[in-house]
This record gives structure tokens, C-alpha cells and sequence, in this order.
């Protein structure tokens, strides 16, 4: 687990120049460091770094960058290998040197080429340089558990696990590109490919990216499509085969991931991904593993004494932390510097507090994220499914407003907020992204109108027609892993995780349990309105139903009361009209009326239609992030 930086330029960079871009990620990896530079054909350097945080075989043969013994490869990875040992099996004839996963790596391609990442289980970020081909790799995990940025222009690249680096090359001129503005302002985070700079780029999940005389080349080696479109034609038919080989696969998973060479724990929740990963960790381990989580002084949304609960079932030697609105409230300004990018999920806040909490003890652990992706799990998977059935009458209704006689008296506007919903709902590529009332409009009106020849990205992602299904249900998902997972989910645990220099191991999101989820027929997953009902069903064998029955609660941050309250004088400094017209980013009238009504009502009290917390927040995270790196630079 680290961080990677580098680049493949003409123009130069000079040592002290990619060590200064390698450590501002100081914090994804302190234990060692390494740059090196290389020369390429046609005029180019090439430049790899890295910092570390050691795992796997904690001496100086871990060191990166790493080459094979004939100089051909040079290799810098985040993340991890899992099925390494396995690999070095296959592997045999290579003279390793080192019990490290990143030689695997090197030994694999010069076996198999860039198909090797095929062969890989585990979660990484890989750039590679082959000598022989003169070219350079960028190689990102299926899911997207770990981050890579890219900068292309003029036929030059620079490339990082995060935007600082980046940000700190010479001759990096960071220009916002405010086509990203509104789907970020409504989505709350930003979406592979894009990133907030112009020319700069998310890797997508499941991609290769491939440098060679200038140009470059992407290509997809698994993508959800593909992936659900091939594994749903061979679909497993008997239910107790699909639990057993399920748990049999999550059982693997959870032990690849138990092996390190430092302390290992898991974030327990009490839910019941969490749970299950805990007990199958436990099963594995003998001896008590040990477990974290977080409680909270407001009993709505505490759930420590259900994660204390499992816990004590268990038998892990459990820690547990109850935090106030204070100990939140602090962690808002650290959140431009480990995000380094617009990201305005609130939950990141308690995530990087259990994250600390874990760090104090162990240095990685293990979570239950995809639960909810991959087994219907979201409750607004069971209003797709209810939307779909009402889609017939809906279009009925609002083909009946629409007609000429009747629209102008519209009859549409005046109908309960949820017929409404269901009557509009007519974009094909975006049947399963309803319900948001007007927040999508507001979005839009906060950046305005766009400069001649640039396009706003919509709010919504218009893509659900490539999914190979007519369920809107699985639809949903398939969207979900392709877009939250990554972009909010796994994005806001690794920089939680990574803040804190810990590795946050996913044994849901292991290849052969994402892909064998493809195979589970979904009257399995959500069996008479039970969400997640086959992966409920395996966390019985390991702990009493009536310890898991009971609502998600989730991690909750009072945005509303800190707006309104302690945050109120620096959003109305974000909000200042000189700065707005200074940006040229927002439409200045629209955006401080806006924050100026929403300050008011909350004044008068809730309930007045103005409550647009989610909106707010969003804006007043962007713009600390753009104090921070925009009008303060790169600290």
C-alpha cells in the first residue's frame, strides 16, 4: 500500500523536482521512499516514484521502484496482490529476490504481457515501464479500489494515485473545468474519467492505459457490463448452491486478505456486511481479531451497541470510540487536504475518525463495502423496483397533461409530489435516477450558463440503455458499481484510510465474488422485498438473526445545524459575491440569493421548502478546496 507518481516528458523534471511531487502523498506511505528517472526514446524521461507503506515483506527488497534482473522492466504499484503466492507458483523459473507481491507483478508481465493483470487478485494501481516495448503502463484494479490520475497534453504524460502530485509539476497550469461543476454539485463527488482539471483524467476502473511515442491508448480488461453480461448467461439455478459457493468464495477472500506482515483489524458496524466479514475473519484467525467502531452521543444514529453486541458474540477484542458533533466538526477543514479533489460525501468525516481509531492499533483492515452494490441493499433499490411497475401508468398520465387542451392549465405541477416523479420519469437512459425533485435544475442554475463551445456534463449519468438488462432494479446496481462505488464509496475510503496511513482491504470486492454475484439470480439478492437476503442469509451461520435484524442507520454528519451554525460565517465568506465574480466558476446572482435564502429559513425554522442542505454543502466543500489549492496553492 502507497502512493505512485511520475511522468513521460521531454520537458524536464529534475530529481529534486519529482521528489518534492512523491512526497506530498508523505502520509500514503512513511515508511520509505524512491524516485528514480530513465531515459526513453524520441527525447522523453521517464520518471517513477513512490512511497510506501510496507505490508508484505516489511525489508529493503520491498523498495520501489523495482526492476527485473535484466533491466527491462521498471514497476511502482499501490496496493496489493493477494493471490501473489499462488502466482510465484507459476512463476517459478524467475530468480525472485524478495517475498514481496510488486515482483509478482514484474514476473508476470514478462510471462503473459499486460494480460497479466487478467491473472490478479487484489486491488492496485501499476505503472510500468518496458524497456523492449518503450512504453509505459497505467493498469487500474477492476472496482477502483485504489486511485490513478493522469495528465495528458502535448503528447506528454504525468500520473499520480492523487491530484497533488500533479498539482506540484512544473508547468501544471490548473484550469477547473466547470463542465464537471453541476454533476459534482448533485452527485457530491466527480466520476471516472473526469477529474476537476481540465486535461487531467481519472484512469476508469478495469482499464489499461498504455504510453508509446507520444500518444496513448485505453482499453477495458473487465467492466461491469462485460462482466455482468457474460457471468448472467450461466446462471446458478439451485439456492443452496449459490449461498454455499458464495460463503466458500467470501470465506477465501476474507483469508487472502488476513495475510500481512503487520497487525491486521476490521471496521465493525453492526450491520451485516461488516458482521460477516468480522466472523469469517474470526473463523479464519483462532486467536480474537480485532475490531473498531465508532459511536455517537445521538442515539438516531448510533450504532455502537449493535457493532459492541456482535462483537462480544464473536469474541474479538473490540474497541470502540464515542465521538460528538466536536470531534466531527474538526476533521471539516482536514477535508481539502486528503481529498485533494471536490468530494462532499459527509460520511467521509466519521470514516476518517474510525480510521484513526483503527490506525492507533493495526495498519490494515478489513471492511464491508460492496455489500450494498452488488446484493440490493440500498433502499432505492426497492423504489426502482416499485417505479417500474407504475412506469406504464405514469407514462399515461403524462401523455394526458401533455395534451393540448389540457397542458396549458398544467394539471402535471398540481399533482402529489410522487405521481409527479413517476409521470416525468420518460429519459430511457436515466429511468432508475428519479426522486430528486428540483435539486437537479438547482445544480444546473448554480454554474450558469457554459462559455460558447463547452458543455455541462448532466447531472445524471446517461448511460443506463448499455446496461444488457430490463430490470430497473439490477439497472440500478449495475449504475451503482459503475459510478457511487467507485467514485464516492471506495474514494472516500481510501483517502479516510490513507489519511491515517492505513490499507482498507474489501473481501466483497474480491474478482471471483464480484463476478460470481453476476451468477446469483436476483429473485435471490431481494427475495420478497428482503434486500441483500443471500448475504443475510450466510451471516446467520455465523451470528443469531435477531443481533442483525433491525433499520440501517449509516453514518450521519447535522450539515444543517453546521451550515446554519458554526460554519455560517465561512459560507457566507464562500459565498461573497467579489469572490464569485473573481472565480467566474458560479452564476454569482443565483448562488449568494441562494445561500442567503437558505441561511434565512433557517433562521424561521425547517419546513419551508428552502432546506437544500445536500446543495450547500457541496458548494461550501468546493470552495475550501479551492481556497486551499486555488487561491493558496499547493500546501
Amino acid at each position: 500500500m502507497c502512493g505512485i507518481c511520475g511522468y513521460i516528458r521531454k520537458r524536464e523534471v529534475t530529481p529534486e523536482q519529482l521528489k518534492k511531487m512523491n512526497d506530498t502523498m508523505y502520509h500514503r506511505g512513511p515508511d520509505d521512499s524512491g524516485q528514480e528517472i530513465y531515459g526513453m526514446r524520441g527525447g522523453y524521461q521517464v520518471g517513477f516514484a513512490q512511497r510506501r507503506l510496507s505490508i508484505m515483506d516489511l525489508s529493503a527488497l520491498g523498495h520501489q521502484p523495482m526492476h527485473s534482473p535484466d533491466g527491462r522492466v521498471s514497476v511502482v504499484c499501490n496496493g496489493e496482490i493477494y493471490n501473489f503466492k499462488e502466482l510465484r507458483e507459476e512463476l517459478a523459473d524467475y530468480p525472485f529476490r524478495s517475498n514481496c507481491d510488486t515482483e509478482v507483478i514484474i514476473a508476470a508481465y514478462l510471462k503473459w504481457g499486460a494480460s497479466c493483470v487478467n491473472r490478479f487478485n487484489g486491488m492496485f494501481a501499476i505503472a510500468l515501464f518496458d524497456r523492449e516495448e518503450e512504453a509505459v503502463y497505467l493498469i487500474r484494479d477492476r472496482i477502483g479500489k485504489k486511485p490513478l490520475y493522469y495528465w495528458y497534453e502535448r503528447e506528454e504524460l504525468v500520473f499520480a494515485s492523487e491530484l497533488k502530485p500533479i498539482m506540484a509539476c512544473p508547468d501544471f497550469h490548473a484550469v477547473i473545468d466547470r463542465g464537471v461543476l453541476s454533476r459534482y454539485l448533485f452527485q457530491q463527488y466527480i466520476n471516472a474519467p473526469e477529474s476537476v482539471y481540465e486535461n487531467v483524467y481519472k484512469l476508469p476502473p478495469g482499464a489499461i492505459l498504455k504510453f508509446c511515442g507520444g500518444k496513448i491508448s485505453t482499453w477495458h480488461y473487465w467492466s461491469v457490463r462485460e462482466a455482468y453480461g457474460e457471468a448472467s448467461k450461466q446462471p446458478v439455478n439451485s439456492y443452496e448452491e449459490a449461498k454455499g459457493q458464495l460463503k466458500a468464495l467470501l470465506q477465501r477472500a476474507v483469508s487472502l486478505r488476513m495475510i500481512a506482515d503487520v497487525p491486521i483489524g476490521i471496521f465493525l458496524s453492526g450491520g451485516y456486511d461488516s458482521s460477516l466479514v468480522a466472523a469469517m475473519a474470526q473463523a479464519y484467525a483462532g486467536d480474537p481479531v480485532k475490531t473498531f467502531s465508532i459511536g455517537f452521543h445521538e442515539d438516531s444514529y448510533n450504532e455502537a451497541p449493535y457493532a459492541r453486541a456482535v462483537a462480544d458474540y464473536l469474541g474479538t477484542a473490540h474497541t470502540e470510540l464515542v465521538i460528538d458533533e466536536a470531534d466531527m466538526l474538526r476533521m471539516v477543514d482536514s477535508i481539502p487536504k486528503y481529498y485533494d479533489e471536490p468530494f462532499a460525501d459527509p460520511s467521509q468525516i466519521p470514516t476518517m475518525l474510525v480510521c484513526k481509531l483503527a490506525r492507533e492499533q493495526v495498519t490494515v483492515a478489513l471492511s464491508g463495502d460492496g455489500g450494498d452494490e452488488f446484493y440490493c441493499g440500498y433502499n432505492i433499490y426497492e423504489k426502482v423496483a416499485q417505479a417500474q411497475k407504475l412506469d406504464m401508468l405514469g407514462g399515461m398520465v403524462h401523455g394526458l397533461c401533455g395534451m393540448p387542451g389540457l397542458k396549458r392549465l398544467r394539471l402535471e405541477e398540481r399533482l402529489p409530489f410522487k405521481v409527479r416523479v413517476i409521470a416525468g420519469n420518460r429519459e430511457r437512459e436515466m429511468k432508475t435516477q428519479f426522486g430528486a425533485g428540483n435539486y437537479p435544475g438547482m445544480a444546473r442554475a448554480m454554474v450558469g450558463d457554459m462559455p460558447p463551445g463547452e458543455t455541462a456534463l448532466p447531472v445524471h449519468y446517461p448511460v443506463e440503455s448499455s446496461y444488457p438488462v430490463s430490470d430497473w432494479q439490477i439497472c440500478r446496481m449495475l449504475l451503482d458499481m459503475d459510478t457511487y462505488l467507485p467514485g464516492d464509496i471506495l474514494c472516500k475510503m481510501d483517502r479516510a484510510s490513507m489519511k491515517y496511513s492505513l490499507e482498507a482491504r474489501c473481501p466483497i470486492l474480491d474478482p471471483d465474488v464480484m463476478d460470481y454475484s453476476y451468477r446469483i439470480p436476483h429473485a435471490y439478492k431481494y427475495a420478497a422485498k428482503d434486500k441483500k437476503h443471500i448475504l443475510k442469509e450466510i451471516a446467520y451461520d455465523y451470528i443469531p438473526r435477531e443481533m442483525l435484524e433491525r433499520p440501517k442507520k449509516g453514518f450521519s454528519v447535522p450539515l444543517d445545524k453546521w451550515l446554519r451554525g458554526p460554519l455560517k460565517e465561512r459560507l457566507l465568506c464562500y459565498a461573497d459575491r467579489e469572490l464569485l465574480k473573481r472565480q467566474n466558476l458560479f452564476d454569482e446572482p443565483y448562488v449568494s440569493k441562494m445561500v442567503e435564502s437558505y441561511l434565512e429559513t433557517g433562521d424561521r425554522g425547517r419546513g419551508t421548502g428552502k432546506n437544500y442542505s445536500r446543495l450547500i454543502w457541496a458548494f461550501f466543500v468546493f470552495q475550501q478546496w479551492y481556497t486551499c489549492f486555488c487561491e493558496n496553492g499547493n500546501e
